[in-house]
């Protein structure tokens, strides 16, 4: 995980040295709340966390056709400072690749970043045993956030106020892994080092539909997790999906299709279970294997797109998870059939797995 993750930030500063005409510094302090959505992290939520974030970024001239389609977003890297103001949780660093989009004449950003965070006081059953949302150091990083935008406030300097909101998990690749999510709100200033930045239109393209006839995909997901039972073990898993897809547009696709979970800790688990709680009547022999109907959309950018689906679990003998789970993500196309990628899988808040994908587009 720790890899894929500073492939991804190092991407993004390799992005940004390709155009040093149109860099800006954001940098942002940050105060709110947390979101305890389990009853066992109530206990840990006794401050309010703050902290900075700071951005460096591209803004995007109309150089490829991607740029004017989506606005003239931003992208580039970011580093989150995050003090949880409490002794159990400690504070997180955390740092990865970031887009902004803008709307309503480029006053309101919506802000999307992923990447990897490091905590300073993860679970310990001796030193620190109320930890149960980070059960390791390092885990994933995720950010949405929503703001008015001003860029010009004066000369080069701008100004933005909004919320934002964190997650962290490590996809239960590590038990506890409860995580933790936080809204806060976001006061913070940028400056632009471009001088006579001007965006421009690319007149030379030919429009064209994107409408595309349905395709058809077959994609593995792989990885390592641990059941919710501390100190398990970690187990390799193997998802294995089906799916057609439709292009709308230039932006939009959507999804249709099934798969194959095969988590080697749902069996070990089953073991676990039949014996800790024989009133429940579950035998140890109970199939671990799942199959899920799922539905999604992908919003496409350029070679990367963002990945969203929501599942139902057909076929689910053994029952301890809720039978609906979703799935978010991030593709890269590296050809027009080839796509990899990555992706949490999780029962609404409850992550299960931290999932890296190659997939081939028929």
């Amino acid at each position: 995980m720790r890899k894929i993750y500073l492939l991804f930030w190092l991407y993004s500063f390799v992005s940004l040295g390709q155009n040093t005409n149109a860099l800006s510094l954001e940098a942002s302090v940050l105060r709110g709340n947390a979101l305890p959505h389990t009853e066992d992290m109530y206990h840990l939520v006794n401050g309010h966390p703050q902290g900075v974030m700071v951005s460096l970024v591209n803004r995007t001239d109309g150089s490829r056709e991607w740029h004017q389609a989506y606005n003239y977003p931003d992208y580039g890297a970011y580093f989150l400072y995050q003090d949880f103001k409490s002794q159990p949780l400690g504070q997180n660093y955390a740092v990865g690749a970031l887009y902004n989009f803008y709307f309503w004449n480029r006053h309101l950003q919506l802000k999307l970043s992923q990447g990897i965070a490091y905590t300073t006081n993860p679970y310990d059953r001796v030193t620190n045993s109320k930890n149960k949302a980070f059960g390791s150091r390092f885990m994933g990083n995720t950010n949405i956030g929503l703001a008015y935008d001003n860029q010009n406030l004066f000369k080069n300097i701008g100004f933005h106020a909004g919320i934002l909101f964190t997650h962290y998990s490590n996809g239960r690749m590590k038990s506890p892994n409860s995580g933790i999510n936080t809204y806060l709100l976001n006061l913070g200033l940028n400056y632009d080092f471009s001088k006579d930045f001007q965006r421009k239109q690319d007149t030379t393209s030919v429009k064209k539909s994107f409408k595309e006839p349905i395709h058809y995909n077959l994609v593995l997901r792989s990885g390592v997790n641990e059941n919710p039972i501390i100190s398990s073990g970690q187990f390799p898993f193997y998802h294995i999906g089906f799916y057609a897809d439709k292009r709308l547009n230039r932006k939009s696709a959507l999804q249709f299709g099934t798969e194959l979970f095969l988590t080697q800790s749902i069996k070990e688990y089953i073991k676990y279970y039949s014996v800790a709680y024989p009133e429940d009547n579950i035998s140890a022999n109970t199939d671990y294997k799942r199959i899920g109907i799922f539905v999604g959309h992908e919003l496409l950018i350029n070679r990367i797109s963002l990945e969203a689906q929501v599942g139902f679990y057909a076929y689910q003998p053994f029952k301890k998870d809720i039978p609906i789970y979703d799935r978010v993500g991030i593709k890269y196309y590296i050809t027009d059939k080839i796509f990899g990628g990555f992706t949490i899988k999780t029962h609404l808040f409850l992550a299960e797995a931290l999932e890296f994908g190659i997939g081939y587009r028929l």
